[in-house]
């Protein structure tokens, strides 16, 4: 179908560009800028989505069908504004969640063991200045892994934890749903108890800032927070706050309130902070199986057929 116009917010794995590139003509946005996803949408008949889209994105589309989201998080989607135009959208669900476990493992590794510093200490300083930090590590067994979101990230998180010898307690919104090893219990209990704190929860109106002030106030001194959520999950002045005044021991955050950080930012002042940006999903290997799975499924929209992993289903009628 040459006639038929994909829009790429973003390349996508060079294989699979190339093979969706010989049944479509691609169309790849030269930047990430609202305006720009605006204008070459209303020219194109589907959409690979791996950047955010203005809300407003479908409001002078006529030709467009199909969206395929590169990835889990519809936050980067206007599904209803889609829906509302006859739209099918699409995600990719648990197509990342292994490289974001191995981020996550990675890091609780790294802060716990202090490696990263042992490893600064080490160059500048000399064997006998590094050797003693590694008196001051605490190993991850016998500690509480609490995750916040008990998806499929935080289920086989939850898993691996448990297999190192952590306990393991998860806070959702389907506590119902939480089973062996984890134990469902509130926030409150989650901050008071965990040794390692994770959010892997959507962003929503009920989880903005979710990590604000008086929670994060509930726990340990020695509890690590990392976040793979969505930066505005946690309230950034107040994780700075807990950070510099030694009411935590340490954070990763893989995901940032305002991005791209600068590195004049008050986060890069605090001690033992693991900073990254946004590629905790992001291996190779996890490109190109996200990557064919997303063509895969324009593919098969495009042939008529529907895909369990459309969100808006109502969309066929």
């Amino acid at each position: 179908m040459p006639d038929f116009r994909v829009l790429l917010t973003n390349p996508i794995h060079r294989v699979a560009q190339a093979r969706l590139g010989e049944l479509v003509e691609l169309v790849i946005a030269p930047d990430a800028q609202a305006q720009t996803f605006r204008s070459l949408a209303v020219d194109c008949d589907a959409m690979i989505v791996r950047s955010h889209l203005p809300a407003d994105v479908f409001e002078n589309t006529t030709r467009m069908k199909y969206v395929v989201r590169h990835g889990v998080g519809l936050d980067m989607v206007p599904v209803t504004a889609a829906t509302a135009k006859g739209i099918a959208v699409a995600n990719l669900p648990g197509s990342n969640t292994q490289a974001v476990v191995e981020y996550v493992l990675a890091a609780m590794f790294a802060l716990r063991r202090n490696l990263v510093g042992i490893n600064d200490v080490l160059r500048g300083e000399g064997w006998e200045t590094a050797k003693p930090l590694s008196n001051d590590c605490i190993e991850l067994a016998g500690g509480v892994l609490g995750v916040v979101g008990y998806g499929s990230i935080g289920q086989r998180l939850g898993s691996i934890a448990h297999a190192l010898g952590m306990r393991v307690v998860a806070h959702t919104r389907r506590p119902q749903m939480v089973a062996s090893p984890a134990v469902a219990v509130d926030l409150t209990e989650l901050m008071r108890v965990s040794d390692v704190i994770v959010l892997a929860c959507p962003h929503t109106e009920q989880t903005h800032h979710l990590m604000n002030a008086q929670v994060l106030s509930q726990a340990k001194a020695s509890a690590l927070l990392i976040n793979v959520a969505r930066g505005p999950v946690v309230d950034t002045p107040a994780l700075v706050d807990a950070l510099l005044e030694g009411r935590l021991a340490g954070a990763a955050l893989d995901v940032h309130e305002n991005g791209p950080l600068t590195g004049r930012e008050p986060i890069f002042e605090c001690p033992n902070v693991l900073l990254t940006p946004h590629l905790a999903g992001n291996t190779s290997t996890a490109l190109s199986h996200m990557s064919q799975w997303a063509v895969d499924t324009l593919l098969a929209l495009m042939a008529g057929q529907r895909p369990d992993n459309v969100v808006n289903p109502e969309v066929f009628g």
